[in-house]
């Protein structure tokens, strides 16, 4: 007969389970499972189970496996689909719940709310080389009026095809194709390498695009000047117009759209959720991936300044700091290849509540920053 030290109630039974017993090795897992997970657990624990073992428990009720003991919160991880061929890059979540989702060799795909993979069609001609392909993906802030989705890909120059330069494409999502699609923002120079895209896309608060395209690697050719879009973030109206109080809007000497520069291979946007400041975390050459407050009109300092070396192991700088240049809010030095990254907002995830989680393209992994304010503690 069972003997239950902390009470038999629903009542109890739930608050054990939300609550825990850590000195007696009970973990909570009150930011796991929904109300009604829990009145599910509840119920299945109240029955008679003698005779039964955790894998037959664990076979009879799938979801309550695959829990991973994090740092201050347990979570689980649940497989959405194992059908994408290829690399997934980026995801998006529309209105309705489904999900968008690039893979980098050029197909996009939504995923339903019942787990279904369907394949969205009109995607443009995307040069799958390199560093290339279909990259990020983001919705117009007003999706549910005009469906516009936004595509960020490595572009062919049709001239001569040994030359790319990253684009961003905008297309009227219409059941699962998408129509109306034409290139609303294209970096250039084209340049003959395949490195370094960059391609990020994020909308402030205010309706601002921005797209990050990385130096291509043209190091020393692009970030520091202006008369290009190369190694730079750039801020854009929705439809790819230049915004009239863009910082160098009527500076003859300046490419209009730029909103900072200096910048190598930004692989991550994201808006800070209480302050709506623009975050970036960008890849380093060896060592010095780093992430970034922008501001508008600021030199992030790329290659003037950093914390890298050459992957020979050859120094090009001996500075990490210098006037009129913006040293970065963190840095990892050796590198863990900086992908996406987002803020933990909402109260789900609580204890892990305005942190910063980016993820590393080397170890295969998220990294979590944990903050306090623009602060990185640890």
């Amino acid at each position: 007969e069972r003997a239950w030290k902390y009470g038999n109630s629903k009542e109890d039974i739930q608050t054990s389970i939300k609550v825990g017993y850590s000195e007696n090795g009970m973990p909570s897992y009150g930011q796991i499972f929904s109300q009604e997970e829990l009145d599910s657990l509840t119920a299945f624990i109240l029955t008679e189970i003698e005779g039964k073992t955790k894998e037959m428990l664990l076979s009879d009720n799938p979801d309550f496996s695959g829990l991973v003991e994090s740092n201050e919160l347990n979570f689980r991880l649940e497989t959405l689909t194992d059908q994408i061929d290829g690399i997934p890059w980026a995801i998006i979540q529309l209105p309705n719940g489904d999900l968008l989702v690039t893979e980098r060799g050029g197909k996009l795909f939504r995923i339903t709310t019942e787990n279904e993979l369907e394949t969205i069609d009109g995607v443009p001609n995307v040069q799958f080389t390199g560093q290339g392909g279909l990259l990020d993906i983001e919705i117009d802030p007003d999706f549910g009026n005009n469906g516009f989705v936004y595509l960020s890909y490595s572009k062919r120059n049709t001239q001569n095809s040994s030359l790319q330069t990253t684009a961003v494409a905008r297309g009227k999502l219409t059941g699962n194709s998408l129509v109306n699609v034409e290139d609303i923002f294209i970096a250039l120079p084209y340049h003959n390498t395949t490195l370094h895209y960059g391609s990020r896309l994020l909308f402030d608060r205010t309706g601002y695009l921005y797209i990050s395209v990385g130096d291509r690697g043209g190091r020393d050719q692009y970030p520091q000047a202006l008369n290009n879009q190369i190694g730079k973030v750039h801020r854009l109206n929705t439809g790819g117009s230049i915004p009239n109080d863009n910082l160098f809007v009527g500076n003859q000497n300046a490419n209009n759209s730029i909103f900072a520069y200096g910048i190598r291979n930004p692989q991550g946007l994201s808006l800070h959720p209480e302050t709506g400041d623009i975050w970036e975390s960008e890849h380093g050459p060896q060592g010095g991936d780093e992430i970034n407050i922008l501001k508008a009109g600021y030199n992030y300092g790329w290659p003037v300044i950093s914390y890298g070396i050459n992957y020979n192991g050859t120094p090009f700088t001996d500075l990490t700091e210098k006037e009129g240049m913006e040293e970065p809010v963190h840095y990892w030095n050796p590198s863990i290849a900086l992908c996406g990254m987002d803020f933990i907002s909402g109260d789900f995830y609580s204890k892990w509540k305005g942190d910063l989680i980016v993820s590393s393209l080397k170890f295969q992994y998220l990294h979590r920053l944990k903050m306090d304010g623009n602060n990185v503690m640890g």
